[in-house]
């Protein structure tokens, strides 16, 4: 079992690297990853969030920065390397948090069904009938910005998508030859569903999440942009666009650049998550 398991990973592997544009966006994120952890390399924090340099604040790129200067003479390159591991993290943990309670309460009702799933997904219909942004708006506007706040309120904003899609996925399996066969030798539901159904649910769970991280993070820049999300002076990209956005007609650099990186993100994600998918299809045996 081991085996097969091994070999259809590697599989999957196979045809990932088959597609180029999957595996342009991995190397993106590959690099914003390495950005992310060799930040106090690049920078120290303390240059990046609390020193100033107004004499040569809004220089555009040169000049000893490579990205230029904002408007308190921060180097905006420090400013995006140390900004990634927040825009990574958040969607990362966002997504981890969506799929452990989303996952968890469609397994739940797409295995037992009746009463129960009903009630669930009436649930989680109410949540989907709420845009998922104006609900995380809502959540961190009661409990207040923070990044923790950040993160609970995009992860629970986004529970109801991945409680569909573990349901949909649960209710193809549960009725299938191996699963009758655990349930014959004496398993517990608790083990049939983590050991047998969960495991053979994952694929649609991965693509899901891949793009779901790229939606946290950029949830994660409109929240900060209004002002709900990572608060100044820590360094986050969509802060940085919404400090930079005065000056954009005489310092464009100071807006350009937190946007492009918010894009090349996005990007990457997405074309690696659209990878992930046909690699997972098995309909597909290129």
């Amino acid at each position: 079992m081991a085996n097969k398991k091994r070999s259809q990973w590697a599989e999957v592997w196979r045809r990932l690297r088959k597609n180029k544009t999957a595996m342009i966006g991995l190397g993106i994120l590959i690099v914003l990853i390495l950005l992310a952890f060799c930040a106090d390399f690049i920078a120290d924090w303390n240059d990046v969030v609390i020193k100033q340099d107004l004499p040569n604040r809004l220089k555009g790129p040169g000049n000893g920065h490579i990205l230029g200067t904002d408007e308190f003479g921060r180097d905006i390159f420090a400013r995006l390397v140390h900004g990634s591991r927040v825009s990574l993290l958040v969607g990362v943990v966002a997504v981890s948090i969506a799929v452990l309670i989303g996952g968890t309460l469609g397994a739940i009702a797409g295995f037992y069904g009746g009463n129960l799933d009903n009630v669930i997904m009436r649930i989680m219909d109410i949540f989907l009938a709420i845009p998922s942004i104006l609900l995380a708006i809502s959540i961190v506007s009661a409990l207040g910005p923070s990044l923790f706040n950040l993160m609970l309120s995009i992860g629970i904003s986004s529970v109801p998508s991945y409680a569909r899609i573990v349901r949909a996925s649960v209710l193809s399996i549960r009725d299938q030859e191996f699963v009758e066969a655990a349930r014959a030798i004496g398993a517990n539901d608790f083990r049939i569903v983590v050991k047998h159904i969960i495991p053979n649910a994952l694929a649609p769970v991965i693509v899901q999440g891949t793009l779901g991280v790229a939606g946290a993070i950029l949830s994660t820049a409109g929240l900060s942009f209004i002002g709900l999300g990572i608060q100044p002076p820590a360094p986050e990209w969509g802060s940085m666009l919404s400090g930079g956005r005065q000056f954009l007609r005489y310092a464009w650099h100071v807006t350009t650049f937190p946007g492009i990186a918010i894009m090349l993100t996005i990007l990457s994600l997405n074309l690696l998550g659209d990878g992930l998918r046909d690699a997972l299809d098995p309909r597909l045996k290129n």
